[in-house]
């Protein structure tokens, strides 16, 4: 290991675009690589895995609040899965040409320049990414924790923050361990929560063949409806969060077997499978509450097992754990990715760069971006800190569908394994607008200052590490130590082969 090296090939460029200078090695000796180890059936697990967390479970009144009213509430929904649709889309297309690991920080890179990429790695990383794996495994953490306490009482604090600490090095520990293992976890527990849901549907589908339709019908549905046009823009906010982890595959592109035909396949196949769950299982919750009921209601999915499933009504709790780690798993597995690309690309410690020289997984980046999430859990709440860094995953949205037009100006003839139509994107960048300015209007908070200038912060540190290529002398030593420690060798990103055809 101590003799680890690099060794610079020819340059490689596909299609006009950048890819790498450095040759993929399995000897050890040389540089290391990701393995294409995901298949199709993992992907859209991933995809479907990671969007369905505990949200449609616990409480999906958040846009009911908003909306005022069950027609709109539905309305959103469907609304919020077709902007996801049309996101992915979006990403299906940049994802078949830049087809680099990570996400909106490679389209960035590769079509705006590094500051915009770095700006967006520097907040995901540091925030959004880690704070979202805390909170689901949170979810997880207050869930298994609920039966090792009396029913009149509430598990403590700490005891919800251990299990979901628990939860994440359970987590981390399998997906250092394996990819293959990873993505089992991901396959099984995402049928889990499909099961859960198509119960809660089926109960449903029962409880409106025996009549329980007066919160359903027209007449009725949309009365009181907001009528303030940004307050809805909350409500979308709401119902995102619901749809978040639609742009999750592309975050392992490098990973992906075939990803120019399965990383669309995937996304047309997972995100109208998600839409569809949850607008049937609101349906079924408003065959069972009414909308006060809903609103009042501190789980939803338990409220209604409660009412309707009897002695069995302790399955959808069961089925929320499982759904819980599963979107802990796919979250933790694509922000390990996203560390692992932006210190590929000189915008972190070199050693989150490096992969495991036998396992074949960005071993450090994984331990890392677990660290700063066991560190969310410590404060007593950070929900809020989540919340006004949420305009933020909209900004950097708008900025990669932007960065999708800017390639279609500068590289018009480049192969397009897939090309969606302009309106798409067109209408993307237009949500992403709106959605970065309505909630600040509708609800005003120097937070979303504080947010903004966190993120403008990270100048402070790309301009003497990134840009002047300044490096303390003492780091070759740490990258040194870690490299022994973890047994990981520098990493490299191999272009996949495609025919003359134009098909892999």
């Amino acid at each position: 290991m101590a003799e680890l090296r690099e060794r610079e090939v020819p340059h490689k460029e596909e299609n006009g675009i950048d890819k790498s200078k450095l040759a993929l090695e399995d000897d050890p000796g040389e540089k290391v690589g990701l393995k294409r180890q995901v298949s199709l059936v993992s992907g859209i697990a991933l995809i479907v895995g990671t969007m369905i967390g505990s949200g449609i479970f616990v409480s999906p009144k958040g846009v009911l609040r908003q909306t005022e009213s069950v027609g709109m509430s539905l309305i959103i929904w469907l609304l919020c899965g077709i902007i996801s649709m049309f996101g992915a889309l979006c990403y299906a297309e940049l994802g078949t040409i830049i087809t680099k690991s990570g996400g909106e920080y490679v389209y960035l890179y590769e079509t705006l320049g590094p500051i915009p990429a770095y700006l967006f790695s520097w907040t995901s990383i540091m925030v959004l990414k880690p704070s979202s794996v805390a909170a689901i495994a949170l979810s997880f953490g207050a869930y298994i924790a609920d039966p090792f306490f009396p029913d009149d009482c509430e598990p403590p604090t700490l005891a919800v923050k251990l299990f979901a600490a628990l939860c994440i090095l359970m987590i981390v520990f399998v997906n250092c361990a394996s990819v293959k293992w990873a993505t089992s976890v991901q396959n099984f527990f995402t049928a889990a929560k499909l099961l859960a849901l198509v119960i809660i549907i089926l109960v449903g589908f029962v409880k409106i063949c025996q009549g329980n339709t007066q919160y359903l019908k027209l007449s009725v549905s949309f009365d009181g409806s907001a009528t303030d046009l940004f307050a809805y823009g909350v409500a979308f906010y709401q119902g995102l969060w619901a749809y978040d982890g639609w742009n999750q595959l592309n975050y392992i592109t490098e990973e992906l077997i075939k990803p120019h035909t399965n990383l669309p396949r995937a996304i047309m196949i997972g995100i109208p499978l998600v839409t569809i769950l949850y607008l049937l299982v609101n349906i079924s919750y408003f065959t069972v509450m009414s909308p006060d009921e809903l609103l009042a209601s501190g789980a939803v999915a338990v409220t209604f097992a409660d009412r309707t499933l009897g002695p069995m009504a302790w399955i959808i709790p069961f089925f929320v754990c499982c759904s819980t780690f599963g979107a802990t798993n796919g979250s933790l597995f694509t922000s390990g990715r996203l560390a692992y690309v932006a210190a590929r690309e000189g915008h972190m410690v070199e050693v989150i760069s490096m992969v495991h020289v036998k396992r074949y997984t960005p071993f450090p980046a994984l331990v890392f971006t677990s660290l700063v999430a066991i560190i969310m859990l410590i404060p007593g709440d950070f929900e809020s800190l989540v919340n006004y860094f949420s305009f933020s995953a909209w900004l950097f949205y708008g900025g990669t569908v932007s960065a999708l037009l800017v390639l279609r100006y500068r590289e018009p003839d480049i192969y397009r394994p897939i090309k969606v139509p302009l309106f798409i994107p067109i209408v993307i960048l237009i949500c992403s607008v709106y959605l970065i300015i309505a909630p600040i209007i509708d609800e005003p908070a120097m937070a979303y200052l504080y947010a903004f200038l966190f993120i403008i912060a990270g100048l402070i540190f790309y301009f003497p590490f990134v840009h002047f290529r300044y490096h303390p002398k003492f780091m070759g030593k740490v990258t040194h130590f870690f490299q022994l420690l973890f047994e990981v060798a520098p990493s490299a990103y191999e272009v996949p082969e495609i025919g003359e055809d134009g098909k892999m």
